[in-house]
Order: C-alpha cells, then structure tokens, then sequence
C-alpha cells in the first residue's frame, strides 16, 4: 500500500456479507441506509515534504501537481470487492475534505517513511471524525510499533495479508495487526484502478514488473522488505496494464518503479522487452524510466532491446567513487569498475542517467567530498541525489548500528536532507559541511550548466516517437520568463539555449528541461541545505 514497490498489492477479493453486519453494529449511521447498502473506501496518500525528489518547483512549469500517483493504492482498490463503493485522495495533488471523512467508513491509508508527518495528521483527523483507518506501506511496515491508535496495521505485501483481514472483518473480530514473512507470488496481481486517480494532475504513470534484488547492500531495505529473488509478473500482466493507462488517454511517461528491473535478465530480454517493443509499434506512447543497477551497462544487448522498448532514463545506486566504502556497505556489483566509463556507455546507448550518491560511511575520509563533486561533474550525471548515509529500519546497517550502540534518532526518510540517524565516525561537523559543499557546488549555476553540456555532448538519444503536449511548449515559454529573465542564473540560461541550438539542435528539448530541474534542485537547495 504506497508508491514504493510491493506493499500491500495483490489479487481481487470478493465482499463478505457479514462485513456489513458488523458495521452497522459499529457504525449505524454512516454508510448503510437506503438502498445502496455496500462499503464506503476512503483511500488516502499523505502529502511528501517539499525534497529534490518532489520535482515540486519543476512540475509547476508543466502544470502538474506530482510526478506519479499511488501504485499501491490503485492496486488495493482493485483488490477490494468490486462493489464496494470507492474513492482515493493523494493530499499532493489535493487536500482531505472534510465530506471526504463523512463519506468514509473505512480510511485505508498507505506511506513511505519520508511521508510520516502527513500521515500522523490523517490518522488524528481520521480519529477526530471517528472513522476506522487500515493502514499499510513501509512506513508502517518498518516503524508499527509506533502506531497503536492505527485500527488495523495490514503490512508487507498484501496478496498475503490483506484476504486475512476481510475474512476476520467478515466475522466482526478484525484483529490490530497482519503480517508475514513470507513473499507471494505476483501473477495473479490486479490491474490497477487508475479510474480513481485525477491522472491530469500527474507527470507519469506507475508499473510495476518486480519486487525483490539480488544484491545485498546493507543500507538498503529493498531486500527486508521484499526479498531478495526478483519476482516478476508476467509479459501478458504488463501489457494489460500498459492497455488500461493508455486506454485511459495517458501519453505521457510510464515510470517502472522496480527496485531493480534487471533483476531477471533472462525473462526481460525473452520476454518482457520483446513485448514491449511490439506493444509500442503504431502508438504515440511516452517514453519509460526504471531503476537499474550498474552492470547494466556490461550488456549491450539488454541496452539496446530497453531502448527500443522506449526506455530513455534509468536511476542507477552510483552510491561513492570510493572502492573502500563500496566495500564496506556490500556493493559488490559497483566494485572493480570505471564507474564514470559505466555511466558515459549507458548515455552513449540512449539512456539518461540519474544517480544516487552517499556520503558518510565508516571508510570515507575528508577527501570524499571534493571526489564526489568531480565524479559527479565528469560522469555528466545532471539529476545527482546525494544524502548522508541512513540507515533505514531492518537492513543489515540499522543491526549494526543499533549492536554498536551508533543509531541516535528516526530516519527521515528523504535521502538528501542533509540528517542522519547514526552517528558517524567522521566528525559530525566536518561531515555536515562537507555535503553543504557538495549541494552547493553541484547545484550551483556554474557548475549544474556546465554538467549538463557534458551529458549532451555524449548523449545518444533514442529514435523514439513521443508525443509533445501543449503543456510542454507553455513550459518552455515560462522557462524563458522565470528562469531566462527573472532568474539569477539567466547569463547561463542563454548560453546553454544558445549553445544547444547550434551544437545539438536535436537536444533542444532536453537541455530546456533540464534548466527547470536545476531551478527545482536550486530551490530545495535553498531551502533546505544551505
């Protein structure tokens, strides 16, 4: 139940009488007279903090209120029993209403850690108003021992533990918590309902093929919660979701959010991108973005089907340039590499990358700093995401730190806000300034612009037809305007609008986009970091 992978998705379920009996015994005047005698479900998506992840100050530009809306919930209500009465409200896309909680007998709420605070709100209004709330998602999967006055908790994925909840619900003794230990199998996973969604709002669209990673980071919680063999679904799976959103009128950008879509190459390159590349034939469909580890870029064959398949970015775990620290947190498959060589043959291939990057580990001297600002510059990684390292509930960092006496505080949840829950063995300070210098200096005009110029030199865009809405072009006009002529970094505006018409006309597009990131990345920055 949320935006991240594989919490509480899974197969429809069929409405128990005695649910309604129990109700009315609980509840009598809400939701049951009249002639329309079926469950209300209210399906809520706390608000996200305003991060580099937001794209906040960016989506304004197109008009949009968020980047994606809430896989997991648009799979629950799939799950629910189809008669079953049901609306969902993503608070970043517009607010709870009061008539909202009036309307509702259950609120079936779901979220990420980075979205505590909003969901601590909803479950005091929630218990204000005096109505139930089952919540799901990794935040309450990771942290339930915090929410007592949560009704039901329905955790980990809930193809097994949500048909647990209506049966006892059915027999009017629905119990506080449901969980499991085990993983399920996705193929009988429901298309979402993206009919409950205000898509208009959004900036792409959600699929999801796998749960699980091979690797074994130790600050990531990928693998607790999900596991570590890739489950997928399958080719005909996809495509039935692919046809609902495009059915639905979305041409715009479908965001696979796997944790790892490589996960199981065998199955993408025989299967899975082979059918997308048929699926894509004769439609103006946008492009699709993914999370991939970094052997990606030791097979060529895989890069070149994705590309074709439509897939133009892809998020890569760059993590640190430094082998001692890879070591350190278990990240195997970025070791004994030319990490910037990696990154510039996956550009080289049509795939923009966007990285992830760390700093804070037991091994990183004060020289780190300085190294990840110049690896981030040369590789030409313009969407860089550097935090502190954190270290999230259940992983095999959260163990040792906890065992070595180091965890000083809840994670956050935003990876580049700058906190950390451990204390490091660097000098708190010194680590602390060191990131404000790289935030500072990566998002500075000189050197963002100067970054994205290097990505556009060695960027091979794919040929791929992708449909450009009106919004867009009013994007470029008000880039013009807020950036060109209001912003203080305009000089560099104009050179990079200059240099891209008569170097790389082609890329136009692309480095336009590119300065309303750097404008959202500066504002956050702003905000929150210097």
């Amino acid at each position: 139940m949320g935006n991240v992978p594989g919490v509480m998705t899974g197969s429809t379920l069929h409405a128990p009488a005695l649910v309604l009996d129990y109700l009315l015994k609980q509840n009598p005047l809400k939701g049951f007279e009249g002639e329309n005698p079926f469950m209300n479900i209210l399906l809520v998506y706390p608000e996200f903090p305003d991060t580099f992840w937001s794209f906040k100050h960016a989506l304004g530009f197109i008009h949009k209120k968020a980047s994606s809306p809430p896989l997991g919930l648009a799979t629950v209500a799939a799950m629910l029993p189809a008669e079953w009465n049901k609306r969902l409200v993503d608070l970043n896309v517009r607010a709870l209403a009061g008539p909202d909680l009036e309307w509702a007998d259950y609120v079936f709420l779901s979220a990420m850690v980075v979205q505590r605070k909003s969901a601590i709100e909803v479950i005091a209004r929630c218990k204000e108003a005096g109505v139930r709330v089952v919540a799901g998602g990794p935040l309450f999967t990771c942290e339930s021992t915090q929410f007592d006055d949560v009704d039901t908790l329905v955790l980990n994925e809930a193809e097994l533990t949500l048909k647990p909840f209506l049966e006892d619900l059915e027999q009017g003794r629905p119990q506080h918590l449901y969980t499991t230990s085990e993983y399920p199998d996705l193929h009988q996973t429901p298309v979402p309902m993206w009919e409950l969604v205000e898509r208009d709002r959004y900036d792409s669209m959600t699929i999801q093929y796998s749960r699980g990673c091979p690797f074994n980071c130790d600050f990531c919680n990928v693998t607790a919660l999900l596991g570590h063999r890739p489950r997928t679904k399958t080719a005909v799976q996809i495509l039935a979701e692919l046809d609902k959103i495009y059915s639905l009128g979305w041409r715009r950008n479908v965001f696979f959010v796997d944790d790892n879509f490589i996960g199981n190459k065998k199955e993408l390159k025989n299967e899975i991108l082979p059918a997308l590349i048929e699926w894509r034939k004769g439609k103006k469909a946008g492009a699709f973005i993914t999370e991939v580890s970094i052997n990606l870029a030791d097979d060529p064959e895989l890069m070149d089907l994705m590309v074709k398949a439509g897939f133009n970015s892809v998020f890569v775990g760059i993590e640190t340039p430094d082998e001692g620290s890879l070591t350190e947190c278990h990240k195997t498959q970025n070791k004994g590499r030319n990490l910037v060589e990696s990154v510039k043959r996956l550009q080289r291939n049509g795939l923009q990358v966007m990285g992830g990057f760390i700093v804070g580990f037991d091994s990183d001297t004060a020289s780190i700093f300085q190294r990840q600002i110049d690896f981030i510059q040369q590789s030409g990684i313009v969407t860089a995401m550097v935090g502190l390292l954190q270290a999230p509930y259940g992983t095999k960092l959260y163990q040792r730190m906890e065992e070595e006496g180091r965890l000083i505080k809840e994670m956050s949840g935003d990876n580049a806000d700058g906190t950390t829950n451990i204390v490091p063995k660097m000098d708190i300070e010194i680590l602390r300034t060191g990131y404000k210098n790289i935030m500072n200096q990566i998002y500075s005009a000189d050197l963002f612009y100067e970054r994205v110029r290097n990505f556009l030199r060695e960027y091979n865009p794919p040929k791929v037809n992708v449909r450009i809405e009106f919004q867009e072009v009013l994007a470029f006009f008000r880039s013009v305007y807020q950036i060109g002529i209001k912003g203080k970094e305009r000089l560099h505006y104009w050179r990079l609008f200059l240099w891209t018409l008569f170097r790389c006309p082609s890329k136009f597009p692309l480095a336009i986009t590119f300065a309303i990131y750097g404008f959202h990345f500066r504002k956050v920055s702003e905000l929150h970091i210097s």
